[in-house]
């Protein structure tokens, strides 16, 4: 019986190795976003990412004003292209206007929150997945991912990216080239990263203020110790 239990144990456990082996070989490999992380290529991905993405997806550990604060977007700005919700204050958080309720109803599940879904499935992840989606007839929305298959969001990319067939031939093409749309995709990308850690913008301003403090520290730290070792033999 002992025998039979092992033998049982070795042929799932090779059995589940091989679906692994095999989820893994006919999974895409994902593209890394290349861009330069500043203030305006977060403001381009914010102003897309209101746009396009928050009708149904909110990012509510971020606030409006911290555009202001820590981006440098004029409050003017912040109104005109990011505060598209009907009643949003400019000191609220970023939050969908879509209803729970109806958002269940046309999705099965409201849409997630993304404020730290850079830091959940990283930007590599993020980039490869709004560029991975194509027509597709047997869903419910008309479309499907490769790398989230039978995802229950459209493409809403779409329009200025083209229709893409799942093998990959251009059904329709969009307003953008796929140049500029792909810079758009890492726009957006560049905004989720910042949602998620609102600080690095700052911390890579004053980082070379303060690496630059520390080596005076130790030149001044270098000095004043030869002053006090200088009588010592």
């Amino acid at each position: 019986m002992k025998k039979l239990l092992v033998i049982g144990t070795l042929v799932a456990g090779l059995g589940m190795g091989s679906l692994v082996a095999a989820e893994a070989a006919t999974a895409p490999v994902l593209m890394k976003p290349k861009y330069t992380y500043d203030a305006k290529t977060i403001i381009a991905g914010a102003k897309l990412f209101a746009m396009h993405c928050m009708v149904c997806h909110s990012v509510q550990f971020m606030r409006y004003e911290f555009l202001t604060q820590d981006l440098g977007m004029s409050k003017a700005d912040v109104h005109k292209y990011i505060m598209l919700p009907t009643g949003a204050g400019y000191k609220a958080n970023m939050i969908s206007a879509m209803p729970v309720n109806m958002a269940s109803k046309w999705f099965g599940r409201p849409p997630p929150d993304l404020s730290q879904m850079e830091r959940y499935k990283s930007q590599d992840w993020i980039y490869t997945y709004l560029l991975s989606f194509y027509q597709d007839s047997k869903r419910p929305s008309g479309w499907n991912n490769h790398v989230f298959p039978n995802v229950a969001m459209p493409d809403v990319l779409a329009p200025i990216g083209g229709t893409w067939s799942k093998d990959g031939k251009l059904l329709k093409a969009g307003d953008e080239s796929q140049q500029k749309f792909r810079k758009q995709v890492t726009d957006i990308v560049a905004f989720l990263r910042f949602v998620s850690d609102p600080s690095v913008v700052q911390r890579h301003e004053f980082g070379p203020w303060v690496l630059g403090l520390f080596a005076l520290f130790t030149i001044f730290a270098y000095l004043l110790k030869k002053a006090y070792w200088k009588d010592v033999k």
